[in-house]
């Protein structure tokens, strides 16, 4: 206690006014605003979906296109099958190489059946049991019956081969190139055609072109196992060395003014081009070609399917040369 009997006062904490606040107390007292929606706020669960209907409804569309999942590359040393009892007994007969002939589980066996084991097993043919799921995969869902034969990859010809094989038999060389031909039941057609004509073999680019696939086999009814196919790199390049070897190229072009018949070298050795059916011959491999000719057709149908226009050519230039 002080002196005087009176109680001393502490000092108090209490500081003076202020200059100012700089107006956040008055912020503070106007609130944050209207609460907003529930799809505006962050942690909205259903965000993602909203933007995307919102997304929808402005461009038309029924959601971001996914792409379509993309199927592995066969390898050009990945092996082929054919599918189907028909087809699969018609390849056997003709002598198709094949290195397994897979035939399903609890099979209901018929004539073609039977035939089809019993030649695999005298050619020497693997015999393999396949769940149907696996012959599925194997025939990439065709139609199999329940029998799939696996082919191994074709060894293709060299382009020079062709012309040896001609005067290996003392006859003058015939071979069909095919310029932008892409169907391989086109090539197996075609190649039907070949045999029946007598043509050598058949020429076909190494790039946008039909191969020998299992399709192929399938349409050639088994010429393939006796017709060479041969491969360029350069369609137009080979067209090219053929002529330097002596052979004469025929284009076949729907609007050219000569036709078929009109020819004059039948008889001489022949490369015969046939074009796809929409695009027709390229400008490149037109050029290297000595005639281009025609098929007369009535004037309602604007063109033939490559395989048809091959076999009619064929046709007629045999024709000519036994004339």
């Amino acid at each position: 206690m002080a002196a005087g009997g009176k109680a001393s006062r502490k000092p108090s904490k209490k500081q003076g006014p202020t200059r100012g606040t700089g107006g956040k107390v008055r912020r503070s007292l106007e609130g944050k605003g209207a609460t907003p929606p529930a799809e505006m706020r962050h942690w909205y669960k259903d965000k993602a979906r909203a933007e995307r209907v919102a997304r929808e409804e402005r461009t038309g569309t029924s959601g971001p296109r996914r792409p379509a999942p993309s199927r592995a590359r066969k390898s050009e040393d990945a092996p082929e099958y054919i599918g189907g009892r028909n087809p699969v007994l018609e390849a056997l007969r003709a002598g198709v190489p094949a290195s397994a002939l897979y035939v399903g589980q609890r099979l209901e066996n018929d004539d073609r059946v039977k035939e089809s084991i019993k030649i695999a097993a005298d050619r020497g043919i693997a015999l393999l049991e396949a769940t149907r799921d696996k012959l599925d995969r194997l025939t990439e869902g065709t139609v199999h019956q329940g029998l799939a034969l696996q082919i191994p990859a074709y060894d293709y010809h060299h382009p020079d081969d062709l012309i040896g094989y001609a005067r290996d038999a003392a006859e003058s060389p015939l071979i069909v190139a095919l310029d932008g031909v892409t169907d391989p039941r086109n090539l197996g057609a075609i190649a039907r055609s070949a045999t029946a004509f007598g043509a050598h073999g058949l020429l076909v680019p190494s790039r946008r072109s039909a191969g020998v696939t299992a399709g192929a086999w399938k349409t050639s009814a088994g010429t393939l196992a006796t017709l060479p196919v041969a491969r360029a790199a350069n369609l137009t390049q080979t067209l090219q060395s053929y002529r330097e070897a002596g052979l004469f190229i025929i284009g076949l072009d729907g609007d050219s003014p000569r036709n078929l018949a009109d020819t004059t070298l039948a008889s001489d050795p022949l490369v015969i081009v046939v074009g796809s059916e929409g695009k027709g011959l390229s400008r490149l491999v037109r050029e290297s070609c000595d005639e281009i000719l025609r098929i007369p057709m009535a004037t309602a149908t604007e063109s033939l399917n490559a395989s048809v226009a091959a076999a009619i050519t064929l046709y007629e230039i045999s024709r000519l040369r036994r004339s």
